[in-house]
């Protein structure tokens, strides 16, 4: 049974405004996986226009990270990307605003897609309201809310997860098709491997279930396996110039090797007593309640879910948007607790709603907003006449601000630089633990001839004071402070400073 068509076009309306009410940045991964690659693609070099303003960075225009050096990262996600920015080169609609929102905007189409396809899904699988109740979940969600426009690996990993469970022959379910899940669960582990994950026991569970077993892995898993991959090897040649499977190294590098511990670990079990309550939000009880409620043949999904978390708990770098991809198996379970709420069906419709109304507002269009705005100060030196003398350096924490995808202009932009240690030497510190170590001597040394000092230098309040005298001594003055956030911690600041250094020719 297929949703109306009057549904598609409210969820389209209605993530396309989600789209444009989420203004924050989450994690460095949105820019660095996606559009800084996908930006790079296209836009290599600068058009011979901004040639003579930037002979200094010509060959830099657009920077790659230590993953993309050490392919850890594969072309085919932010291909996805670079084929939008080249059609808006074609049609030379390439400024700066479409490049930030159109690939967002093709996010949330998809979102919405995906939304609807979870509301076929259990439609045909139970009934009309069981689905609008687990639809109405998956839109209250404020965590989806958050993450569904954005241009994650974890985004397109967890809107491909529900179109594979819309193809996956749960018991009773007549709309199974092997091929197109196992095709669908091949794309998103080609985007993230860790896709792998929550797959595993649901393919064990139908390889279980399945009569004709050999029929199953000889015509369906390996020629899947076999396009998808092949396909992934070939995106990855033409970009990498050589042979390489990106996805092993990323397996080796995050699982057996564990070196993502360099971002910071968790305990054990922080996806239970943190991750999925954070995640679930207010949807919380009705989650406990609906998987007691379930019917059995949903057990598989709670199955994945805890198989999931459990995975993800041995690895000691944790993060909310890892077990994004197993929200809305949650959503089914709390659409059945709606569902059997006898007298309580709209206090507990309200309270989702209202509850999830705050977080989703609050971490869109508030919290970690600067870091996105300040870009926008950036793009104006884009205009000016002086923009080859210009040197924008941001003095923060590595990526935290996006770069050449949200400024499109070879401006010359530095950062602090923050690559793990791969070679295994002990006393290794990067070039932002350096600095943050001793700000001021950092500074004078790195800038002991007044010809190397940026025009520009982007700071968290939270370091003005230690820095106070290079910048009176160098003649900086500020000239605007953005508001970033509520909560600062440690090297982030509540606002981000904007200096400029005061010369004859002002820009």
């Amino acid at each position: 049974a297929a949703a109306p068509a009057s549904m598609l076009a409210l969820t389209l309306a209605l993530r396309t405004l989600n789209c444009f009410l989420v203004q924050t940045s989450f994690v460095p991964d949105e820019y660095w996986q996606s559009l800084e690659v996908a930006h790079r693609m296209v836009f290599k070099y600068p058009s011979p226009a901004a040639w003579s303003l930037s002979v200094l960075n010509i060959h830099n225009y657009g920077y790659l990270t230590w993953e993309w050096t050490s392919n850890l990262r594969g072309y085919s996600y932010p291909l996805i990307f670079a084929s939008m920015y080249k059609a808006l080169q074609l049609l030379a609609k390439d400024n700066v605003q479409l490049l930030i929102w159109v690939p967002r905007l093709a996010q949330a189409v998809l979102a919405a897609f995906a939304d609807v396809k979870l509301y076929s899904l259990v439609q045909h699988l139970e009934n009309s309201e069981t689905a609008k109740f687990v639809f109405f979940c998956q839109l209250c969600s404020w965590f989806t809310w958050y993450s569904c426009t954005r241009t994650l690996t974890n985004t397109m990993e967890t809107i491909l997860t529900i179109f594979a469970l819309s193809y996956y022959p749960i018991k009773g379910s007549k709309m199974g098709n092997s091929c197109k899940y196992l095709a669908l669960v091949a794309l998103a582990i080609v985007i993230r491997p860790t896709a792998v994950i929550p797959w595993m026991p649901l393919v064990f569970s139908h390889f279980l279930q399945e009569q004709r077993k050999a029929d199953l892995i000889l015509h369906n898993c390996i020629p899947v396996g076999l396009v998808t991959v092949g396909t992934s090897l070939i995106i990855d040649r033409v970009f990498f110039g050589e042979w390489v499977l990106v996805q092993l190294n990323f397996l080796k590098f995050n699982v057996l090797q564990n070196l993502g511990t360099f971002y910071g670990s968790h305990p054990w079990h922080w996806y239970f007593t943190q991750g999925l309550p954070v995640v679930l939000g207010p949807h919380l009880p009705f989650f406990i309640h609906g998987c007691v409620l379930a019917p059995r043949r949903f057990r598989i999904l709670l199955l994945a879910l805890i198989w999931t978390l459990l995975v993800y708990s041995t690895l000691s770098h944790k993060e909310f948007r890892f077990i994004y991809p197993v929200l809305p198996f949650c959503m089914i379970f709390c659409g059945y607790s709606l569902r059997y709420l006898k007298a309580w069906k709209k206090t507990a419709a309200s309270f989702l709603l209202l509850s999830n109304l705050v977080p989703a507002l609050y971490t869109g269009l508030v919290h970690q907003r600067g870091t996105l705005d300040v870009m926008s100060h950036i793009q104006q030196l884009c205009h000016h006449s002086q923009q080859s003398q210009a040197f924008v350096f941001i003095l923060m924490p590595c990526h935290s601000t996006p770069f050449y995808s949200h400024v499109h202009c070879p401006l010359k932009m530095r950062f602090l630089q923050c690559p793990p240690d791969l070679t295994g030497n002990a006393s290794y510190v990067d070039e932002a633990d350096v600095f943050y170590s001793n700000p001021l001597g950092w500074l004078n040394k790195e800038f002991y001839n007044d010809t190397l000092l940026p025009s520009h230098l982007i700071l968290f309040n939270v370091l003005e004071q230690e820095i106070s005298s290079f910048l009176a001594l160098r003649g900086y003055e500020k000239t605007a402070t953005v508001f970033h956030t509520h909560v600062p911690q440690g090297r982030v600041g509540s606002h981000i400073s904007i200096y400029r250094r005061k010369t004859e020719m002002n820009y």
